[in-house]
């Protein structure tokens, strides 16, 4: 049995497995080891995932999803045509074209995953992932963290001396930051901070609001379809500042060919919020782990975003030093997963280790404070398990009543660090009743017991009874019980999944498809010639030619794109 770990990322997912001579890259039905994170529909209600899907989202915005990663364990959904997706559901897709590529490489059924998962990811989001996994197919065994992932695949559990490691997870739509500490066999989390809506996916945002600004547009007054196309060549122009100090963002708006050009300079002046939006999870990080900065031993950098120069150099300026890049950001996360994997399966090429993990947020109940005047201001929030504590993890407090003769404690169930609870999130609640007493003669024990897979008990015991009243929490938003989970595999698995085979075709039709809405006048003319003989070509069914007529057509959408890697 092959366990495999996935990298199920906000832009790009990846799948790897462990080998002999370390992790490995599982490449999928095009060869390569990305696939974007990215859904669609086609007219015949095939599902397309990864770079068809990509490719279909400038065409057919209306009938392709991206970033849903951001909503999980919400209720928001996705309309995919006549369709609706919660954001799991098009997780599961992502996490099945996976698990099929992986199955078609080995050449053996898979039904076990690790799945990474960011270091901030609330409850609610951990417990969406594993049934993203589920709904694909998948036992999840273990959801481990980015930043314990990155660790790994860098091996630094096998390091004998004691060390401290930062990890700066800037991924297309979150940002993470770790500090992890490993000594005598056990990597441990020392403290976790983050954001949840900070990524790349802002860092391009901002260009497509500078273009915009220089053409006296605004954002309404585009279609999804100019929108789509806008967002793609402002990526496109994001990421050529990796290798030059300036670059010319093209976008065909309204009939017209709009440019603008950008220095690498006036770039980072205008990324200078974004920027300052990092600096917060590492203080906060640093601070909860008690660590000053000139403990911390090592940097990794993980995420797609970090190979962008100006970040780079503001990680180097801020931690005066250089950060680990030798293993790719984008694939880190996902060869990490497979170590852990390994791990689970006591691989005999691995020492034993010890993973720990932090609950991410705190956990508590509202309570009543007492007033200047003798009066109770409800509404107050109460830590019990506060931020960034090891887990598993059990602690108890006791609470007394504040009423004569009251007869009912009601124990509400709250995650977050905010002083009142009404800013807090609402898990769940206890009513526990108590016997009539003078106020502050009755009292109640309540425990919070939080466990390594994310699931917390509360427990609540009348001191003067000894009766208890016990809750799991497992239903958070967006949740689905096992039979729902059930009916909605059997719903998904309905629906046809466009056959991997046929990728590469689909593929460059859809890239043409895009070419045709970019270009005006007569190279418009010429490509939709071009797509219409390819299709006539593939009615045939005569595998040489399609495959010679394939390639030719490559070379003339690579030249229209003026661009390799698309």
């Amino acid at each position: 049995m092959i366990r495999i770990g996935i990298d199920l990322g906000t832009t790009n997912s990846l799948i790897a497995y462990w080998t002999e001579e370390g992790p490995v890259i599982i490449p999928n039905s095009l060869g390569e080891h990305l696939t974007p994170s990215v859904v669609s529909i086609d007219d015949n209600g095939e599902i397309l995932v990864g770079k068809i899907a990509k490719e279909r989202q400038i065409t057919h915005p209306e009938l392709s999803a991206s970033v849903f990663k951001r909503a999980m364990g919400s209720k928001k959904t996705y309309k995919l045509g006549g369709k609706e997706f919660l954001p799991e559901e098009l997780s599961a897709l992502v996490l099945k074209a996976l698990k099929e590529d992986a199955e078609h490489y080995l050449g053996l059924p898979i039904s076990e995953a690790v799945v990474s998962v960011p270091a901030y990811f609330s409850d609610a989001q951990r417990k969406a992932t594993k049934r993203a996994g589920e709904l694909a197919g998948l036992k999840v065994d273990r959801l481990v963290t980015e930043p314990t992932a990155a660790a790994l695949a860098y091996g630094i559990h096998n390091t004998d001396a004691d060390t401290k490691i930062l990890v700066f997870d800037l991924g297309g739509g979150t940002f993470d930051v770790s500090i992890l500490e490993f000594f005598d066999g056990i990597m441990e989390v020392r403290a976790v901070a983050g954001d949840n809506y900070l990524g790349g996916e802002d860092f391009t945002e901002v260009l497509i609001d500078m273009f915009l600004k220089h053409h006296g547009l605004n954002k309404e007054s585009l279609d999804e379809n100019t929108y789509s196309l806008l967002r793609k060549e402002a990526e496109f122009s994001k990421r050529s500042f990796s290798e030059d100090k300036a670059a010319t963002l093209k976008c065909a708006i309204h009939g017209e060919i709009l440019s603008y050009d950008i220095t690498a300079e006036e770039y980072e002046k205008a990324v200078k919020g974004l920027l300052n939006r990092l600096k917060e999870p590492v203080e906060r990080a640093l601070s909860d782990s008690q660590l000053k900065l000139n403990e911390i031993e090592a940097i990794l950098m993980v995420g797609g975003a970090n190979k962008l120069p100006l970040i780079r150099h503001f990680v180097s300026k801020l931690f005066g030093k250089f950060a680990y890049v030798n293993i790719n950001p984008d694939e880190v996360v996902a060869l990490g997963a497979a170590v852990q994997a390994a791990l689970m399966g006591k691989n005999a090429a691995f020492k034993e280790i010890i993973l720990t993990d932090v609950c991410p947020y705190t956990l508590g109940t509202t309570v009543s404070v007492k007033k200047a005047y003798g009066h109770y201001e409800s509404g107050h929030f109460f830590p019990i398990i506060e931020r960034n504590t090891t887990i598993p993890v059990s602690k108890v407090e006791r609470l007394y009543t504040i009423y004569d003769n009251q007869k009912v404690i009601n124990v509400e169930i709250l995650q977050g660090e905010s002083r009142l609870s009404k800013d807090n999130i609402y898990l769940g609640e206890l009513n526990v009743p108590v016997p009539p007493a003078a106020s502050g003669e009755e009292a109640v024990d309540i425990r919070y017991t939080y466990d390594i897979n994310g699931i917390l008990e509360v427990e609540v015991t009348v001191v003067s009874t000894g009766a208890k009243r016990s809750i799991i929490i497992e239903k958070n938003a967006g949740h689905m019980s096992k039979e729902e989970i059930s009916k909605r595999m059997k719903s998904l698995s309905y629906l046809k999944i466009h056959p991997r085979e046929n990728h590469e075709n689909k593929l460059l039709i859809a890239r043409g498809e895009r070419l045709y809405q970019e270009n005006l006048g007569p190279i418009r003319h010429e490509i939709a010639r071009l797509i219409s003989e390819f299709e006539d070509v593939l009615e045939k069914q005569d595998l040489r030619e399609i495959q010679d007529t394939r390639n030719k057509l490559k070379e003339v959408f690579n030249t229209i794109d003026n661009r390799e890697d698309f």
